[in-house]
């Protein structure tokens, strides 16, 4: 007699599980997301009409087949209602960007940009470089695609406006002026060799000159400049010559000039190959302020507009939009867009697809550089891959790897050790991706297979750990050319006992996952070119000299120990001006400062008694005693 084994079937999935949800559906506006087996989101939504939208679900037959896959895979679905379809859209956004569904365009490689602050929330505006939300008060002049450039155009706004640029706490410090007063790149509002009033008309100036009232600014000086010659000060004459120089430097340092756009995003796409490149262009002040590359991740079936206004929804999650919206391919909805935008800013936007005149010839630039950009990507991606097959043939593997990783190590005699992994795929190094690992455990100086032991258990136990469940054909199923999180080779610097040791330690981990491990030993004094490679089942070997693999190889490796070096050396250098008072609990930057302020450095913090330390204001009796004990404890 044999017991009946009861099968559950299958959860339903697909159009049937679409349709029960339509009937309960409201005809107004709202997002719905699309849930599989395993409770992913696979895709987000906005609707005018949520019943209408999501009917169309229950006709797979009428649609795309990558539409058709996900409504087949679909075994729930979760609602949200809103007011307006411009709340529907900015919801939207904010869901793909923090679920990263698979069906959705993705905007990749998404950073902040830098913006030049003048901070009012001081009785001496401070000018600095700022990223992240606007806490403080101010005016903010954005954003800057190159980071460099804001650097720069702050040292020449120093020369021009005499503007401060040091904290709020080395101000209140100072007795004299700075070397800053000294090289005229500051008016020293901290020791009063300008008053305050004074100091706001160089602010109101910077200020209006960043709005692009810049002519009115040069006329400003150019009157004082011929007025302080004609009264004979050529000190001053001389000063304001140089001001004038730096703003024209300032000037001169953008890519290009508009007559008739003041402030612009300007958006173009571009696509081939199955891939998208969405060039951003930034004109402020009638000035080129950069621009930046995406590559959005998207399905080839979609058409440019579709990528595009998915990614305009998305850039501007987390972004203040300029006033005009310069792009290159009609929207199919461009007024819930510019609503949407308008309620993100708290003022206007407009959306503009321009057909003549100056603003189509931005748009055209911008568009021609897309296509420039995508078409060095694509040529780089064919060299790449053409070096990845050498690398599948050169050492055996089934197929051209994906992601590469190599690891080094760097410290002087076990002292600020860090594990550094660099990785390489498809498009060349993908930087996004390296890691940094600082070495915990007490290991011998010298130990470099300790700390390479210690990288390859962190690195490979936490990725199990949050990918071990996914199946291959889970993965194979995600539509992202991007880079995997497993690794396909693993080079290791060492020979062959330096191979077996990490082998065993991989195989303690049992990883769900099959890497190959390879060795890369040096060649006899270094020389590079005679490396030998050691792979388990497999004599040690050399690749010929002119191999362009070996040359690739080569290129990790070097990328590998710079990254190591370079991380080591801040490392290092960090610990060498690390302040004592840092070390101890409860000693944050309020009470640091006042200890400084009151005894002027740390070392004279660490030779001061007890009852001096409760002298301090905002130092308790219980803080005093702890601070003491901790400069005068018997090792």
């Amino acid at each position: 007699m044999t017991d009946d084994i009861a099968i559950m079937p299958p959860p339903p999935s697909g159009h049937e599980v679409i349709r029960a949800f339509v009937r309960t559906l409201p005809a107004a506006p709202g997002v719905y997301r699309m849930l599989d087996a395993e409770g992913e989101v696979m895709y987000v939504g906005k609707a005018r009409n949520l019943k209408a939208r999501v009917t169309n679900y229950t006709r797979p037959e009428a649609l795309e087949v990558r539409l058709q896959r996900m409504i087949a895979a679909t075994v729930t679905m979760e609602f949200v209602r809103t007011e307006t379809e411009s709340e529907a859209l900015l919801l939207e956004a904010n869901m793909i960007k923090r679920l990263k569904p698979r069906f959705n365009v993705l905007l990749r490689d998404d950073k902040s940009f830098p913006y030049i602050l003048i901070a009012t929330d001081h009785e001496a505006p401070e000018l600095t470089k700022h990223r992240g939300t606007r806490r403080r008060k101010g005016h903010y002049f954005g954003p800057f695609a190159s980071a460099t450039a804001v650097g720069r155009t702050i040292a020449s706004l120093q020369k021009a406006f005499l503007l401060r640029n040091c904290s709020d706490s080395f101000y209140a410090a100072r007795t004299r002026p700075c070397l800053q007063f000294q090289i005229k790149r500051c008016a020293a509002p901290c020791t009063r060799e300008i008053s305050l009033e004074g100091y706001g008309e160089l602010v109101e100036d910077a200020r209006q000159f960043l709005s692009g009232k810049s002519q009115g600014v040069r006329d400003h000086l150019q009157r004082d400049m011929n007025q302080a010659a004609e009264q004979l000060d050529f000190e001053r004459a001389a000063l304001l010559r140089d001001r004038l120089s730096a703003l024209a430097l300032i000037q001169s340092q953008g890519d290009g000039t508009a007559k008739t756009v003041e402030e612009a995003d300007v958006f173009a796409i571009h696509h081939e190959g199955g891939q998208f490149c969405v060039q951003v262009f930034f004109f402020r002040a009638f000035q080129n302020w950069g621009n930046y590359p995406y590559r959005p991740r998207a399905d080839a079936s979609l058409s440019d507009a579709e990528v595009l206004e998915a990614f305009i929804g998305q850039f501007y999650e987390n972004r203040t939009p300029a006033r005009l919206v310069l792009i290159s391919h009609e929207l199919a909805e461009p007024a819930v867009m510019e609503e949407a935008l308008s309620t993100r800013a708290g003022r206007r936007v407009y959306i503009e697809q321009p057909k003549r005149g100056e603003k189509r010839d931005l748009v055209n630039h911008a568009l021609n550089n897309a296509r420039e950009a995508l078409g060095r990507q694509l040529a780089e991606g064919a060299t790449n891959r053409t070096l990845l097959e050498g690398v599948a043939n050169c050492f055996g593997l089934d197929e051209p790897p994906r992601r590469i990783e190599i690891y080094d190590n760097s410290h002087i005699s076990g002292t600020n050790a860090i594990g550094a992994m660099v990785v390489a795929g498809e498009e060349g190094f993908s930087k996004k991706h390296y890691r940094t690992f600082n070495i915990k455990s007490d290991i011998a100086a010298g130990d470099d297979f300790g700390m390479m032991r210690e990288v390859l258990t962190r690195r490979f136990t936490r990725l199990a750990q949050e990918n071990g469940n996914e199946s291959d054909a889970e993965a194979d199923e995600v539509e992202d050319a991007g880079m995997p999180d497993w690794p396909d080779v693993v080079f290791i610097d060492g020979g062959a006992g330096q191979l077996n040791a990490v082998r065993e330690v991989i195989a303690q981990l049992n990883l769900p996952k099959d890497v190959t491990f390879i060795g890369i030993a040096k060649g006899e004094e270094r020389d590079a070119g005679r490396e030998k490679f050691f792979m388990e089942g497999r004599d040690a070997f050399m690749l010929p000299h002119r191999d362009p693999v070996l040359y690739y190889v080569q290129r990790l490796r070097d990328e590998a120990h710079r990254f190591a070096i370079g991380t080591h050396r801040a490392k290092r250098s960090k610990a060498q001006i690390k302040n004592p008072l840092d070390e101890i609990e409860g000693i944050g930057p309020t009470r640091k400062r006042a200890l400084l302020n009151h005894f002027g450095s740390a070392k004279a913090v660490g030779r001061a008694s007890l009852l001096d330390l409760e002298a301090v204001p905002g130092i308790s009796s219980a803080m005093a005693q702890l601070i003491y004990d901790h400069f005068n404890r018997v090792e």
